[in-house]
């Protein structure tokens, strides 16, 4: 049993082996410990937790329990960047990835349920006030062919109009016969009956009511016996030639969809089959609960066997042309902001942000912070993360102008508790930005006249730039409204 459990510890801390020599060999190469760099210049001593302060001599740091580290003469370095050994790039079995431009073609897979196509409906109305002698056997929902009969209409005014108008063809006056004809259009009589009227000689003061359109019948308003004032809206038809199939898409989603773009969908009713439709229009206005935006597509319906309240399986393909992509591995997201390291030349990388956009895969959009051609860590980056951290190196913001050629400045508030020989004893917070914790510390000024004005125990805010003596204050103010 002793033996099984001292076998399960030995596996369970190798990887912790491997991951503590992976990062020991990093720090080793990264701040020259090697025994290639022995014989290199060293310009001073460190502790890589407060890298402002500097040694002569090597030894244990006075603030951590740990060993100074050199800082060499050819170790470069643009106060922005940082150099680390080949060796070592291959031990950790770092890798790296080039920022490419690429057409990315996306789908996405909705629901969405059909309804009547709105642009394709015939209103039917009276013409002229009458009476209901007939209403032929149709129900709301019927399914109806165009010229379909629906009522037939009793309009005695028209019977008095079509009399006159008989008795003036048989004069032979053509000036009056077409006034007559005339007087027949705006009574409202249709073309149809005018010319049945011509045609035949006989008077019909009895209109029958027809389709304009084949679909499917909406509302029938009338009933044997009514009484209708002109005007009157007799029926409702929606055409079937064509329905439109709604799908609501996440509002986040909808960006590249616009009208015109294809459509396949696939209905249950239809096992097998798929459907090709184009979006009509892409609705302006979100649903509140769902955070949606409804997409109008258009579906053909030659065979009208698509109904409206079917429901369907949609794909919409979203183009993408031309972005700029890196591996999704190489991204560092802090919760603020995203990071990549950039290498460059002669073996040294940089922390960039970057701002990116929509995932394809394991591809990343970036919309702001590379360049097409540039390489990127895609495996081991958090360990140089972690190296930019120690030593102090941050990332320039995209809001931030290119990279000056001097160090950057540091901030942090505190309070003054000496003043003298042009150095102020400051007991500040935290220094964010080189990750060195709030402590109390001597720091010189780079001008005297920073010191104008100033007492013990007043609050400030300071801004320190790194040098070869050190933190230097380069600004300094009161805080709180002092005078």
């Amino acid at each position: 049993m002793t033996f099984q459990l001292k076998r399960l510890a030995l596996v369970l801390s190798f990887p912790l082996m491997i991951s503590a020599t992976a990062l020991f060999g990093l720090s080793t190469a990264a701040f020259g410990q090697s025994p290639a760099e022995k014989d290199k210049e060293v310009l001073y001593w460190y502790d890589p937790m407060y890298p402002q302060q500097k040694f002569d001599e090597p030894g244990k740091s006075p603030f951590m329990d740990m060993d100074l580290v050199p800082r060499y003469a050819d170790e470069g370095g643009d106060g922005a960047s940082m150099s680390i050994d080949p060796s070592v790039t291959q031990n950790l079995g770092m890798r790296l990835a080039t920022a490419t431009r690429e057409s990315i073609s996306q789908s996405l897979e909705a629901t969405g349920a059909l309804m009547f196509d709105e642009r394709d409906v015939a209103v039917v109305q009276a013409r002229a006030g009458g009476f209901v002698e007939r209403v032929y056997d149709r129900a709301p929902e019927d399914v109806i062919e165009k010229g379909a009969p629906l009522a037939d209409l009793l309009v005695p005014e028209w019977s008095a109009a079509q009399e006159e108008y008989l008795a003036l063809k048989g004069i032979g006056q053509p000036q009056l016969l077409a006034a007559a004809r005339q007087r027949l259009r705006l009574a409202g009589m249709p073309s149809d009956v005018i010319a049945q009227l011509e045609r035949t000689g006989k008077a019909r003061p009895v209109w029958t009511v027809t389709s304009p359109i084949g679909g499917v019948l909406e509302s029938l308003n009338v009933r044997e016996g009514m009484t209708v004032p002109a005007g009157a809206s007799l029926a409702r038809i929606n055409g079937l030639d064509s329905v439109w199939l709604e799908v609501a898409v996440p509002e986040a989603q909808i960006t590249n969809l616009a009208p015109g773009q294809s459509v396949t969908a696939r209905l249950p009713a239809f096992a097998g089959e798929t459907l090709e439709g184009t979006i009509q229009a892409v609705l302006s206005q979100a649903n509140l609960d769902s955070r949606t935006v409804r997409v109008r597509v258009e579906l053909p319906n030659p065979q009208q066997r698509l109904r409206p309240g079917m429901t369907a399986e949609v794909t919409l393909s979203r183009n993408v042309e031309d972005v700029l992509v890196i591996p999704s591995e190489a991204v560092i997201r802090t919760g603020r902001r995203a990071l990549v390291m950039l290498a460059e030349d002669e073996g040294r990388y940089r922390p960039v942000e970057v701002r990116t956009g929509r995932e394809f895969d394991d591809q990343t959009e970036v919309l702001e912070g590379l360049e097409t051609g540039q390489q990127v860590v895609a495996s081991g980056q958090f360990l140089l993360d972690s190296e930019a951290s120690l030593r102090g190196l941050t990332a320039q913001g995209l809001e931030e102008p290119a990279a000056s050629t001097g160090p950057a400045l540091h901030e942090a508030e505190g309070t003054i508790v000496s003043l003298e020989d042009g150095m102020v004893g400051l007991s500040h917070g935290p220094f964010k930005t080189l990750n060195m914790p709030g402590m109390t510390m001597s720091f010189p000024v780079a001008d005297q006249s920073l010191l104008s004005g100033l007492q013990i125990d007043d609050r400030v805010r300071v801004g320190v730039r790194e040098s070869d003596e050190g933190l230097v204050i380069e600004r300094i103010e009161k805080l709180g409204g002092q005078q």
